[in-house]
């Protein structure tokens, strides 16, 4: 059974830095695709960035040049660095991990930012 679990989330000033972590456990899992999403504000899950097993990425527009993600294959781990924080960052950011089969999340964690 496979499970992702989120850390790194909380509170943090404009202009600041927070790094998410997510470790997917299980059995033999090799996700092609390891990502984070977060809640948009109409409530929609919307693109943050995403990592292939082989390190392509890709990024949102909104976080360009501010977030960095990357992964550790043997750890099953993708993380995001989030540098120069804005307010509009707050919201919960969740972790993806996808196989050619399925597609998995985690619980979320909540990133605030605020003076």
């Amino acid at each position: 059974q496979v499970q992702l679990v989120e850390s790194g989330g909380g509170l943090v000033q404009p202009g600041g830095s927070l790094r998410l972590s997510c470790e997917a456990s299980g059995s033999s899992f090799n996700p092609n695709v390891m990502g984070w999403y977060r809640l948009a504000p109409g409530k929609q899950r919307e693109l943050v960035a995403t990592i292939t097993s082989g390190g392509s990425t890709n990024y949102a527009d909104s976080v360009k040049g501010r977030f960095t993600i990357s992964r550790d294959n043997g750890k099953n781990t993708v993380y995001l660095q989030m540098n120069s924080l804005k307010p509009e960052d707050t919201t919960v950011y969740y972790c993806n991990a996808a196989t050619r089969f399925a597609t998995y999340w985690g619980k979320g964690t909540q990133v605030t930012v605020s003076s």
